[in-house]
């Protein structure tokens, strides 16, 4: 039986976010048991006595997190949670991590823009990469820089150059400038849910770098000579990996993430993730699925790379809160970066490492003496763009224009792909792209040619899948992006695709 909360309206925390919150803490403390039926949501606010919206607010962001599930006529009821773990911090991770950061205080405190760097690029790889004077851009990486406080941060770039030009042409720290570190630490903590120190963050210009030196850290730790990714997923980072040796396990996904049958069978101590918002798939991994996925990492003695490449970008309820904080001294490496936050021209990402792991990073860095990738101008600009609060500004701008473009194609598609079949679409409500999934005997990379031709550029999702594999049921999958396109050019670039793809 759930005890009703005291919801407090002077608390800066939203009512929903007071109440799923509580609701969360019932669950780990055994008084929500599996399965169990929460109030409908006009019963909890007469209980409440307060409207039916932040009710049904705080139940799809219970939904969205994996603690609660729905079923037609049996109303809200909880999921099963992996026992053990009733001493997690939500108050650390998951309350801090609200839609809206005001009052942030900043003072005390990835890149998926395209697969390749060569100006060679073989067929199969074109549609991943974007394409210039295209009527319709639909590329699954691309920015909206409409929005772009350029006067500010030139403002902060002429400050810095005028203070410290003469230091800023030398060398700097090879981990990355001490007073950006700590203002990563600091917006990690309140918007990802991330527990770290300034020390434990390796930042670089670009993830394959920062990848690189992981593969050698743990080279260097010794005994990790194999990782299991997810399939389909991200290629650089089985491409990285192996190009130093180790052995590659593709590992399936179901419904809620990373196979963990499979990932058991592998028998690997190194597991590549994407648990807020997997790509390209984009399903978000339910608590049960992250803490069991803790467990396993605790037993095998392994480490998770938690890519968070876009954890930022939810558009229904709440950003769901990293893997890495969700208990102390987790076995997770933290991947993030600043490409889709801000602009991929910076070239500012990050890595958070285990403290256990920092005596082999440094190790490296006496082997190889490496000096820092990653601007210096940028990153003492960035340090203060942080520091005044700009970025949670700018987060939350950003937030709601995405949204309003998430939201206008989700309709598109489902106008103009409505009929067709084995019609669907998978991740929903969070990044930068859906997933168009469609029955079809055409070649996937022969759509997409077909739709280049016609002005309309999408990417195909088959160059994902590891070892030739497909999709199951056969489906072709397209990558739809929708950030980067002009809002009033969705609708329209949408029917032209379906236009264009008729059967």
């Amino acid at each position: 039986m759930m005890q009703l909360p005291k919801l407090d309206e002077y608390d800066s925390a939203p009512v929903y976010v007071q109440l799923s919150d509580h609701i969360k803490q019932e669950i780990f403390c055994g008084a929500l048991v599996e399965h169990s039926r929460l109030p409908s949501v006009r019963k909890l606010a007469e209980l409440l006595g307060i409207s039916t919206t932040p009710v049904e607010a705080a139940y799809q962001q219970l939904i969205a997190e994996g603690y609660v599930y729905s079923q037609p006529r049996r109303g809200y009821r909880v999921r099963a949670v992996v026992e053990g773990y009733h001493d997690i911090l939500l108050g650390k991770s998951d309350t801090q991590i609200t839609e809206d950061t005001k009052g942030i205080n900043h003072a005390s405190m990835t890149n998926r823009q395209g697969q390749a760097a060569s100006t060679v690029v073989s067929p199969d790889l074109q549609s991943l990469r974007p394409v210039t004077n295209v009527t319709y851009d639909f590329h699954m990486s691309h920015n909206d820089f409409s929005l772009f406080p350029y006067a500010k941060w030139q403002q902060y770039a002429n400050r810095v150059w005028r203070e410290e030009a003469e230091e800023l042409l030398f060398y700097g720290n090879p981990q990355g400038e001490r007073g950006l570190r700590n203002e990563i630490a600091a917006y990690l903590a309140q918007f990802r849910g991330v527990r770290c120190t300034p020390e434990q963050i390796v930042v670089g210009a670009e993830q394959h770098l920062l990848m690189s030196l992981l593969t050698q850290t743990m080279l260097r730790k010794g005994g990790i000579r194999s990782i299991a990714v997810e399939n389909p997923g991200y290629r650089l980072l089985p491409g990285t990996f192996r190009n130093y040796g180790y052995e590659i396990s593709p590992v399936s996904l179901d419904n809620e993430g990373i196979n963990l049958d499979e990932l058991d069978r592998a028998s690997v101590s190194l597991a590549g993730v994407s648990p807020s918002h997997q790509f390209p798939m984009g399903m978000p991994m339910p608590i049960s699925r992250r803490l069991a996925l803790l467990d396993w990492a605790e037993r095998s003695g392994a480490y998770l790379i938690e890519d968070d490449y876009d954890g930022e970008f939810r558009y229904s309820g709440r950003p769901i809160s990293s893997m890495q904080g969700l208990r102390e001294n987790t076995p997770v490496i933290y991947m993030g970066g600043f490409s889709q936050v801000l602009a991929p021209a910076f070239c500012i990402h990050y890595m958070v490492l285990p403290k256990e792991l920092l005596p082999h990073f440094g190790e490296v860095y006496r082997t190889v003496l490496f000096e820092q990738s990653a601007s210096r101008l940028h990153q003492r600009t960035l340090e203060l763009f942080m520091r005044d609060g700009e970025l949670g500004k700018h987060i939350r701008k950003m937030r709601n224009l995405y949204k309003r473009k998430h939201d206008l194609t989700v309709q598109s598609i489902q106008q103009h792909f409505g009929a067709w079949p084995g019609f669907e679409i998978r991740g929903e409500h969070a990044g930068f792209h859906l997933m168009l999934r469609l029955n079809s005997k055409q070649m996937a990379n022969a759509m997409v040619a077909t739709a280049l031709k016609t002005g309309v550029q999408v990417a195909s999702a088959a160059y994902l899948w590891a070892n030739e594999s497909v999709p199951a049921d056969g489906k072709k999958e397209f990558m739809i992006g929708f950030a980067g396109i002009e809002l009033e050019k969705i609708e329209p670039g949408i029917a032209a695709l379906a236009s264009i793809w008729k059967v």
